[in-house]
């Protein structure tokens, strides 16, 4: 493959891979615990866009609260854990990669 190609190709995967950056900070997924107890929305780029905790949980204590924010922390960063894999995978399909 001549450098002129190779140099084409990057650009094009560059282009690709920006676009689907620029997809995922746009993204709102929501990680959930105990039955909306606390609800957490971040971007695919684990930006934090609202956090909610329903008022009876308040009264459990922090500790509790606590608990119940880092569930849903995890249970939203693996929801976009997965969608980051979807839509990167999306971008660089067809795309040789260096071995």
């Amino acid at each position: 493959m001549d450098m002129e190609a190779l140099m084409a190709q990057a650009s094009a995967l560059q282009e690709k891979v920006s676009a689907a950056q620029e997809k995922l900070g746009g993204m709102h997924i929501k990680g959930i615990a105990e039955d909306g107890a606390c609800i957490i929305d971040i971007s695919g780029k684990y930006d934090l866009f609202d956090l909610k905790i329903r008022d009876d949980v308040m009264a459990r204590g922090a500790a509790a609260v606590a608990e119940l924010v880092v569930a849903a922390y995890r249970d939203a960063k693996a929801k976009a854990d997965a969608k980051i894999d979807e839509v990167m995978g999306e971008a660089t399909a067809g795309m040789p990669m260096p071995e």
